[in-house]
């Protein structure tokens, strides 16, 4: 989503809590309850949605066969490299 909208100023409120415009939501397509992932990127807060953030993740992992597990081959190169630093 690239359209542009004018800069606007949000104030802080008590506890640190800020209202993001209303314009700004439906361009988003944010809704009171939505799950947000909060990030710090380049001294910027980025505001995702919690669905958006497990599509990309699906469609970034879409490319592995699921008789793959990441996870198991992620073990196994660490007790490798468990296993040659005790060797050392």
């Amino acid at each position: 989503m690239t359209t542009s909208f004018p800069q606007t100023e949000i104030q802080l409120g008590r506890q640190g809590r800020l209202v993001i415009p209303s314009a700004f939501r439906q361009a988003l397509g944010f809704e009171s309850g939505d799950h947000l992932i909060a990030r710090i990127e380049n001294g910027r807060l980025v505001l995702e949605k919690a669905e958006t953030v497990k599509k990309r993740l699906k469609n970034r992992f879409a490319h592995v066969p699921q008789s793959i597990s990441l996870a198991d081959e992620l073990i196994a190169e660490r007790r490798e490299e468990a296993k040659r630093d005790t060797e050392k």
